[in-house]
């Protein structure tokens, strides 16, 4: 431990410069911070990244238990669990931090923003490489679970509430249950002019359903012109004369009696 206290005080101005990119990274992405003052003495987010380095030299000074305690302690007055073993870069803001929770073999890039309630959880029960490999500068929603060895570019956006099993490319966008990739053509403003506009945030899904609810109306109107042409009388209008296009994103229509 006295080894382990004379690095500490060796790296005392590395970890103050670290501290200070901590909060300035609050102050950017959090429009509700007034003050670098009020960031320190009030963010569990924050307390729970300094915590973390301090347990995750213990764990890489092979105190195990010690570390273990420090990030137990974190957990009780944050709410964020972060294992000691996990990988943590610069400039990494946890926005509220309740119910986060990062895994021993993850890593986390520098600049990443991770709000409420996400986790980067494992999928296997072997002692290996398990968890998510976050680039640096990604963006993960409140309540989004990544799980397993996968990879998360750089820059990629993972919507809220999303659960992500598989790898995204570098600057992609993934929303869903399971996560999917927004396609290349959605419009990219859609992609949020700020770090994450959680009310812009596409839905590959829905979209695909509209479109082709959009290209059956259109086919739909084409059959019936060509049977006005033809004078031809469709059984189904017959059996159905009332029957009126429902496109997806519409009210649903009001049944009698209720």
């Amino acid at each position: 431990m006295l080894r382990l206290a004379l690095k500490w005080i060796r790296q005392l101005p590395t970890a103050l410069t670290h501290m200070r990119d901590d909060v300035s990274a609050a102050c950017a992405n959090d429009p509700a911070a007034r003050s670098p003052m009020e960031v320190i003495l009030t963010y569990p987010g924050i307390h729970a990244l300094w915590a973390h380095r301090v347990a995750h030299d213990l764990w890489l000074d092979e105190s195990r238990l010690a570390a273990r305690l420090v990030s137990h302690a974190s957990r009780f007055v944050t709410g964020v669990e972060i294992h000691p073993g996990a990988r943590i870069g610069r400039g990494v803001f946890i926005d509220h931090g309740m119910g986060v929770v990062i895994g021993e073999t993850a890593t986390v890039g520098d600049g990443c923003l991770l709000y409420k309630g996400v986790v980067l959880g494992g999928t296997s029960l072997e002692n290996r490489v398990r968890h998510p490999q976050l680039g640096n500068n990604v963006v993960v929603g409140s309540n989004a679970c990544i799980l397993g060895n996968i990879t998360v570019g750089d820059g990629a956006r993972i919507g809220s509430g999303s659960v992500v099993v598989k790898p995204v490319p570098a600057g992609a966008t993934v929303v869903g249950v399971p996560g999917r990739l927004v396609p290349a053509g959605v419009d990219r403003h859609a992609r949020f002019a700020a770090a994450l506009d959680h009310a812009s945030l596409p839905d590959p899904v829905t979209d695909m359903i509209r479109a082709l609810a959009a290209q059956n109306e259109r086919l739909r109107r084409r059959m019936e012109h060509l049977e006005q042409e033809l004078g031809v009388v469709s059984p189904a209008d017959e059996a159905h004369p009332d029957e009126t296009p429902f496109m997806v994103g519409e009210a649903y229509p009001k049944l009698e009696g209720g």
